[in-house]
């Protein structure tokens, strides 16, 4: 019986692929027979890519000069990477979500039928219901700048920035399936919670320890590894996951069914927004 996840003769580009989930995927995708991976990252990667393109997402126009240079045929994007709100708000929302849109927007034409994009978001953006008709609004903007400018102009909507873009993130995938779909191509997200990996000390800086406890308490007394999240975009990008487009799938240990069914308890919980700072 063949392996369930296979890569064989697929082009793979993967950003934030230097440490944590990002590094780990790219072993899965060389277990899996990738033929090609490139890493983007604003460091660099020493792990079992084919290429690396020096780029700093945060850049409109290192991603164009990124774009520029990946190969005429792309089958897998996974926009991995993520930066916390110890950066400011501009950076945050421009790795976050301007840069996996400017990627899809730049390579799609690329990507034969049956490719994939998969997003690394988070349970952060949970609450995106509240906010959707503003974050439409801000999607809709497909210049940068402007975009950013839209951010500045709405202060309320990024008291915290983190959690705002990945809400953004969230409804990025919802917007771009149907779409990508009639390319043939499908997008996904995972939403992680609390992931053991180095990004993990800027969420201490960002949020404390105290909230950073509370939530692994109430996630079956453990973070998510690497390995784990990894898994699930080997997944996503891969054919097993053929008729799964559109989804954002939580990765949490039952933190959010928790949530949602009144089950959390938070009497030890040590501050009142731990909930819309949870991270990826």
């Amino acid at each position: 019986m063949p392996p369930i996840i296979n890569y064989e003769n697929k082009t793979v580009v993967v950003t934030g692929a230097a440490t944590g989930v990002g590094a780990v995927l790219l072993d899965r995708l060389r277990d899996a027979h990738a033929e090609w991976v490139i890493a983007l990252d604003v460091k660099p990667c020493n792990g079992p890519i084919d290429d690396f393109i020096l780029t700093d997402l945060s850049d409109p126009f290192a991603i164009d000069d990124a774009i520029h240079r990946l190969p005429e045929s792309v089958d897998v994007l996974f926009n991995n990477a993520g930066v916390a709100s110890t950066l400011p708000i501009p950076v945050v929302m421009g790795v976050n979500v301007l840069a996996p849109r400017r990627l899809i927007a730049g390579i799609r034409d690329r990507m034969p039928p049956g490719s994939a994009v998969v997003n690394t978001a988070s349970t952060a953006g949970g609450g995106f219901m509240e906010r959707m008709a503003q974050i439409l609004e801000l999607l809709a903007i497909d210049d940068w700048r402007q975009s950013l400018d839209w951010v500045e102009a709405h202060p309320e909507l990024t008291q915290n920035p983190y959690g705002f873009s990945k809400e953004c993130a969230q409804v990025l995938t919802l917007l771009q399936a149907a779409p990508l779909a009639k390319c043939a191509i499908r997008i996904n997200s995972v939403c992680p919670g609390l992931i053991d990996t180095p990004l993990i000390a800027d969420f201490q800086t960002s949020m404390g320890a105290p909230i950073l406890d509370w939530m692994t308490s109430q996630s079956g007394g453990r973070k998510a590894t690497a390995i784990e999240i990894a898994d699930a975009l080997a997944f996503l990008g891969s054919d097993a996951a053929s008729y799964i487009n559109g989804t954002n799938l939580l990765i949490d240990n039952g933190f959010t069914a928790a949530v949602t069914t009144n089950q959390i308890d938070y009497s030890t919980m040590p501050a009142v927004d731990a909930l819309t700072n949870a991270s990826a």
